[in-house]
């Protein structure tokens, strides 16, 4: 019954205050530079993973001092440093997993790491990928709720699927009653609730639900 959240070395600017999230049950994982911009924001990492090619020596050092575990390999393997994360992750038995440092910069890395919800959702394990501007998660058919959050005002529902059928938005500012939704559509962008709390509904299809901010650099 365990929470994990790996930090990965994404763009600094977009990694969110992590103590804003933190939980005394979560167990934290820093992957490469991830493990350092942990440390910055105060948090101990429980497991530190990577070939550590994005710090300096002396960095690594410090990493090394002070992380729980901390686990070198060499730059040339076939894992990146963010599936190694993920493995040990899967290895503390969590009910969810959390991904910080994961997006901005480079698309394809952004992209395959928003792809990695779906195994984890196979597996029955939710996957949660949050950024200073976006809580991203998949979601299977059935009814689901979703609660206020000032921190992330807009909802967006994106097919995963070619299609979403059926889907129901009850709560929000944009209603939407036994609509199918094929991939490519923009119907479900940029929604709010109007109330503290909303449904959204649906029986075929997987969705990806997107919460959201506006960031003004």
């Amino acid at each position: 019954m365990k929470h994990v959240a790996i930090v990965g070395g994404g763009p600094r600017k977009y990694v969110p205050t992590l103590t804003n999230f933190y939980d005394e049950e979560m167990y934290w994982i820093g992957a490469d530079y991830g493990a350092k911009m942990l440390l910055e924001q105060k948090i101990i990492p429980d497991y530190s993973v990577g070939d550590f090619d994005s710090v300096s020596e002396s960095e690594f050092r410090i990493i090394q001092e002070k992380s729980k575990q901390c686990k070198a390999y060499e730059v040339e393997k076939d894992e990146t440093d963010l599936e190694l994360a993920l493995e040990h992750a899967l290895e503390q038995n969590p009910t969810t997993i959390y991904f910080f440092g994961v997006t901005g910069g480079r698309l394809d890395h952004a992209l395959i790491n928003l792809q990695l919800l779906y195994p984890l959702q196979q597996k029955g394990i939710r996957g949660v990928v949050i950024d200073e501007g976006n809580w991203v998660e998949l979601k299977e058919p059935g009814v689901h709720e979703v609660t206020q959050d000032d921190r992330f005002p807009n909802v967006s529902f994106v097919p995963f699927t070619s299609e979403v059928k059926q889907l129901t938005l009850d709560g929000f500012y944009y209603p939407l009653v036994n609509a199918n939704v094929p991939w490519g559509s923009t119907l479900c962008i940029s929604n709010k609730l109007h109330r503290e709390k909303g449904t959204f509904s649906f029986e075929e299809g997987i969705l990806l639900v997107i919460k959201s901010r506006d960031i003004i650099e």
